[in-house]
């Protein structure tokens, strides 16, 4: 995989894919099942994309596994090519005992090359009794479930700076159209509308996903995730010709088509929140709050603030999510310990820890909203455990590398190439449909 998207960047840490610091408990620990020290002198290796403040909030998870069961732990960062970094691991006999699999598309190809172990009654129940059944459903394959959702990602917010938005005398839009309406409006005072990050490319699927969703809506949204809808298909031709029209807009975007394939991710967040804002939104997941926060010192809800992504076309507002997902590997050393961890994850009590660290929503419902650190916080966390099963997960990741996670190819550049010029997206639609029959058929 070539992306992470619920993993705040800098690609600087991603370099330094080092083991993480070992955790031993300090108190008198308890079995997490009731036992006592029943995991004491055992140590758990854990796999995942996180590095910086991300690894350093959740190895506080990690800690508490500690002074509750024993059992130390150790983290090892893979960046983004987590299928390629654990294979290697497999075959080298040195198979870590849990992995935190960012993509539902790499938790297939795991499960199907045998490397899962089905995950416990225990886990299983905690699941059924905490998360909505969709969550089940992403984390299942073949109806056997191998991944427990413990991060997920809300990646239907548009963040915005208030003072912007004041200054042009707008109020958060509650459709569509109203968004970009008070985008034109926005622009008249003297800043662009939105900041659009098309030099990466996850972030124009996203773009996408959401407008699908809401105008296709969920049923259509699965069967094309699925690729049991044809990318042809005139539902996506009509949601490539709603999002052509922000895309052409030069009054839109910040820099038009060129600015905003010139600009990433981190970019994108430092035109609207940096220290000369060149826009008054950015579109992308509940994760831009962190930068906002970390990188500009914006304080949260004040100076920097979200509303949901509006529905279209009169439909209901979309709810895309990404996700984490914990696995238990079969070739592990510490099986056994490894499952204990999920069984720890599945509970409010870990979600707890890392929700208080901030950077972080879980789709877990028996977790107290006064967990989170501030209101804006849990105004999303609220928003994507209330959606329930309408929530659907971001649709690229769910689809083979080469066509939905691939920098220079399949859906990222086929996108890009429609920002720069999206005057036919009957012809877009078609390359898609090209690039995904041949991923998926390899």
């Amino acid at each position: 995989m070539m992306r992470r998207r619920t993993t705040l960047l800098t690609g600087c840490i991603a370099a330094a894919l080092a083991l993480g610091a070992t955790a031993c408990g300090g108190s008198e620990p308890v079995a997490a099942g009731g036992g006592d020290k029943a995991l004491d002198g055992q140590t758990v290796t854990v796999a995942g994309v996180w590095s910086g403040s991300e690894q350093e909030n959740f190895q506080k998870v990690l800690d508490a596994f500690t002074e509750k069961t024993g059992a130390k732990t150790q983290f090892v960062s893979t960046g983004d090519n987590v299928s390629t970094v654990v294979g290697s691991k497999i075959e080298g006999g040195d198979a870590p005992d849990v992995v935190m699999v960012p993509q539902v598309g790499v938790l297939q190809q795991f499960a199907k090359k045998g490397w899962l172990q089905p995950l416990s009654k225990p886990v299983e129940s905690a699941v059924d009794a905490g998360f909505a059944d969709v969550w089940k459903k992403y984390g299942s394959v073949d109806g056997t479930l191998y991944g427990l959702y413990f991060k997920a990602a809300h990646k239907s917010t548009v963040w915005y700076s208030p003072e912007a938005l004041t200054q042009a005398g707008v109020e958060p839009p509650k459709t569509y159209d109203e968004m970009l309406e008070a985008g034109h409006t926005v622009s008249d005072s003297g800043l662009a509308a939105f900041a659009v990050a098309g030099q990466d490319g996850w972030t124009l699927t996203d773009w996408f996903e959401n407008i699908y969703l809401s105008q296709a809506g969920p049923e259509k949204y699965d069967a094309l995730a699925a690729h049991e809808l044809k990318w042809s298909d005139a539902s996506v031709v009509k949601a490539l010709t709603t999002l052509g029209k922000l895309f052409e807009d030069k009054q839109l975007i910040a820099g038009a088509q060129k600015g905003a394939l010139n600009t990433d991710f981190p970019g994108s967040v430092e035109k609207v929140f940096g220290p000369e804002p060149e826009a008054g939104m950015v579109y992308e997941g509940d994760f831009v709050a962190g930068v906002a926060k970390d990188q500009y010192d914006r304080t949260v809800g004040e100076d920097a603030d979200f509303f949901p992504f509006p529905g279209v076309d009169g439909n209901d507002a979309p709810v895309v999510s990404g996700g984490d997902a914990a696995v238990v590997l079969k070739d592990s050393k510490h099986r056994a310990a490894g499952m204990e961890l999920v069984e720890y994850l599945a509970s409010a009590e870990a979600a707890a820890v890392w929700a208080g660290e901030g950077g972080f929503l879980s789709p877990n419902k028996k977790l107290s909203l006064d967990s989170y650190g501030d209101e804006v916080t849990r105004a999303t966390a609220e928003s994507l455990v209330g959606a329930g099963d309408s929530v659907r997960f971001d649709m690229s990741d769910q689809a083979p590398a080469a066509f939905g996670g691939t920098k220079g190819t399949g859906e990222w550049k086929l996108l890009q190439d429609f920002l720069r010029d999206p005057s036919d997206p009957k012809a877009t639609a078609a390359a898609l449909e090209s690039a995904a029959a041949k991923a998926y058929r390899d």
